[in-house]
């Protein structure tokens, strides 16, 4: 059975829009849970558990502001999440940051089709993260969505 979390809950529109999105593509529950923790209160954050259903989310027209993803996932794998969207015209552009368990993480990102803008290995340092998504941010003059 698939969860899908909305970690935003009664911000109301205005707070809501003050804040960057970021959509979050991971199947585990407790690397779901630390990243609200550590990111809610400055990010509008949305949850998927896979990529297809982060493609389904973002075939309704969203953008998000960065993406952070998982590599190992089921249904599609966070690698064919991401490929597919950097060779789509709309998503070109979205910075992404990748998260994984793989022990050869550094080579597998190294043989990549397609650039990702930072990748963390599990378990990862929170406060790293958030940097790297405030730098990343900022490098790629991401406006607030």
């Amino acid at each position: 059975m698939l969860i899908e979390l909305y970690l935003i809950q009664g911000a109301g529109r205005a707070i809501k829009n003050m804040k960057k999105q970021i959509l979050v593509v991971d199947d585990e529950l407790s690397i779901l849970k630390l990243l609200n923790f550590i990111l809610s209160k400055d990010y509008d954050l949305v949850i998927k558990q896979n990529g297809a259903d982060a493609i389904s989310w973002l075939e309704d027209g969203n953008d998000p502001a960065l993406i952070i993803s998982d590599l190992e996932m089921p249904y599609i794998d966070g690698g064919s999440f991401i490929r597919n969207l950097k060779i789509s015209g709309f998503y070109r552009d979205t910075p992404v940051i990748l998260l994984s368990g793989a022990d050869n993480l550094e080579k597998i990102v190294e043989k990549m089709p397609f650039r990702a803008d930072c990748y963390f290995k599990k378990p990862f340092n929170p406060t790293e993260l958030k940097l790297s998504i405030t730098e990343t941010l900022l490098k790629n003059n991401v406006t607030n969505n």
